[in-house]
């Protein structure tokens, strides 16, 4: 008869021990970024929820080995993940849920970048970081389309925080990616608008708006008589 496979207990203490120090790691970079202390419960949650995932299907007895997960690395998109965290703020309660998301995209793994800002989104419904991050997500689960439910979560951040530039500039982005220029020259031009004039990020908002008038001219020029 087959005996059960038993897991060595040291090796599952040690995994909560390494899941204790991840959680007390964490929260010693939010007191060091000075994060409202009232904001931390949804981080909270979100380690609650990695806790509950290992629990129910941690295991570590198995042997290590090579694993080809077929994800696609996405391309390195550094420099507009630092305008989007200059635009909203990165250091919010919101971050952990995004830090997340950037590395679930960063390998590839699209869906479970959704799947973790939606999480968020259930315990934050009114947050405008969590939609606009949801949307680009979205877009980028989409094959960069703006497919309906990412406009909506674009719709719903815009709808939560009408004077803000980060939602329209991120559609505005969503269309450039998708080919659809004209779409998205109003909701850059409506970003430039919003920004106040001291805002650190209002040049790179406007050198992109130019580029992209510049390139809507260049498609009509041959129409042109």
């Amino acid at each position: 008869m087959d005996r059960a496979v038993e897991f060595p207990a040291e090796e599952t203490l040690m995994g909560w021990v390494w899941l204790g120090v991840i959680g007390a790691g964490v929260f010693a970079m939010l007191a060091v970024l000075k994060v409202d202390r009232l904001l931390w419960s949804m981080v909270a949650s979100a380690l609650m929820l990695g806790a509950a995932g290992y629990a129910l299907q941690g295991q570590p007895g198995l042997a290590g080995h090579s694993v080809t997960t077929g994800l696609a690395p996405a391309p390195d998109d550094s420099a507009m993940l630092e305008l989007r965290d200059q635009m909203l703020e990165r250091y919010t309660g919101a971050a952990a849920y995004l830090v997340a998301a950037d590395a679930m995209t960063r390998i590839g793994d699209r869906r479970a970048a959704v799947q973790v800002l939606l999480g968020g989104i259930r315990i934050a419904p009114t947050n405008v970081v969590l939609w606009t991050g949801l949307a680009n997500a979205l877009a980028a689960h989409d094959a960069n389309q703006v497919s309906p439910p990412a406009l909506f979560a674009f719709q719903q951040a815009m709808r939560l925080a009408p004077k803000h530039p980060a939602p329209p500039f991120f559609l505005g982005l969503a269309y450039v990616r998708a080919g659809e220029f004209a779409k998205a020259r109003p909701y850059w031009a409506r970003a430039l608008t919003l920004t106040p004039a001291d805002i650190s990020y209002r040049g790179e908002i406007a050198a992109r708006l130019t580029l992209l008038d510049r390139l809507l001219d260049a498609q009509d020029a041959p129409d042109r008589p």
